[in-house]
């Protein structure tokens, strides 16, 4: 039986044939309106098309909902696939949840909304169905079944994401307290005065960064456009990227290394590309022990620029690379502590690349380092690079964050 079709039980089948009759009357009637609006007399030909039933049909095979419309012993007289997706058909029949609420629709002739989430989620399978019950006449009544999976996880994102800014402003803010108070008590020596308040400044900075991060990624994620994109110069990017982390990386005693000029061109937003390598950077070096090598190569890859920064560091082992683009989430709470991350460098890589119509990927292995490869669409015009680099040989099967995951979350190593 295929859907929207009558059940051929001895109970149903009157009003199935009702029905039927009735949507072969509304369709006939229809088409002859429809042939007189057409050509201003009745009898004149013209071309065919759908009549009324067959339009409805379409409606309801089409709808984004599912529907079930049962008659008054709780049998399907007709339903849509969307209706098995949401879970309100189950093995040929209407949900068991379905079926009482359609009985109790029929004895008081008023509309019901119930919960028709599933028992069990598996997968990603919907996990927030809410349906309306509603009558139709004669004992036969509609389900209407609506997925509010997306809202449910976005409430559970934002709920998330309030409780870890929380608590990450609650940290330097009380340590920043807690420091004015030991300065206040040590007025008389100078050293510790000295002392405190170059904890002070550490922690303030921290408190500036994260509140800067913060914004920079509440406009990535929001409804607020991007700036107009212009053609940039991948070189160009890569040299300021450098700059940035050039203090960070003499101080950890690391050398970061550079493949030659490539001449490469995306569309995008300059300032938005050296902050997403510059994050990149400063984990590498960050997360790499001190003399160990971090570098840097581009390369064109099927219409994609791609520029991979690659360290020797501690890496990444394989259930935690799922993570590192959350929010707030830390590989090495203790070495961030010590470097001062903010666990959102990873979020805003992620959403950058997103934003321009790519994604970041992630190979890593424990003890041996890591690659992170920002991919960007590159500039199609006629003075980009006219061909592409052969592909060259890569770690298998690397995480690609795209910024679309149903988990709107992501962070710093």
């Amino acid at each position: 039986m295929g859907y929207l079709d009558a059940y051929d039980s001895p109970v149903t089948a009157p009003a199935a044939l009702a029905l039927a009759i009735g949507a072969l009357a509304v369709g006939v009637v229809g088409g002859l309106l429809l042939g007189r609006g057409r050509h201003g007399r009745a009898g004149e030909r013209g071309p065919t098309g759908p009549t009324v039933a067959e339009l409805l049909e379409r409606i309801v095979r089409s709808s984004h909902n599912g529907l079930v419309v049962l008659n008054r012993f709780g049998d399907m007289v007709l339903h849509n696939r969307r209706a098995e997706v949401l879970g309100l058909v189950q093995h040929n029949q209407a949900e068991a949840r379905a079926r009482k609420a359609a009985e109790q629709v029929v004895e008081t002739d008023e509309p019901l909304e119930i919960d028709l989430s599933p028992l069990a989620v598996r997968g990603r399978q919907p996990e927030a169905v809410l349906a309306e019950v509603r009558p139709l006449g004669d004992g036969f009544t509609v389900v209407e079944a609506v997925d509010h999976s997306e809202t449910v996880r976005l409430e559970a994102t934002r709920r998330d994401f309030v409780a870890n800014v929380s608590h990450e402003l609650k940290t330097p803010v009380g340590a920043i307290a807690l420091l004015a108070e030991a300065v206040l008590d040590a007025a008389e020596d100078t050293e510790e005065v000295r002392r405190f308040g170059e904890k002070i400044l550490r922690e303030s900075t921290r408190l500036g960064k994260l509140v800067t991060e913060l914004i920079a990624l509440s406009r990535l994620q929001g409804a607020e456009r991007l700036p107009e994109l212009n053609v940039v110069e991948v070189d160009a990017v890569v040299r300021e990227a450098l700059g940035r982390t050039k203090l960070a990386a003499e101080s950890a005693e690391i050398t970061v290394t550079t493949d030659g000029p490539s001449g490469l061109l995306v569309q995008g937003d300059r300032t938005l590309l050296v902050t997403a390598l510059s994050n990149l950077l400063e984990n590498a070096v960050a997360y790499s022990s001190a003399g160990s090598p971090v570098s840097i190569s581009r390369r064109l890859v099927d219409s994609y620029v791609e520029i991979a920064v690659t360290d020797r560091g501690i890496g990444i082992a394989k259930d935690e690379q799922q993570r590192v683009f959350e929010r707030f989430y830390r590989v090495d709470k203790a070495r961030s502590r010590v470097t001062g991350g903010t666990g959102l460098g990873l979020a805003i890589v992620k959403h950058v690349a997103a934003n321009h119509g790519g994604d970041v990927r992630l190979w890593s292995s424990p003890g041996t380092g890591s690659t992170f490869t920002l991919r960007i669409p590159a500039h199609a015009g006629p003075d980009s690079a006219p061909a592409s680099a052969p592909r060259q040989e890569e770690p298998p099967a690397p995480l690609v964050a795209t910024g679309n995951e149903s988990s709107e979350q992501g962070g710093t190593l």
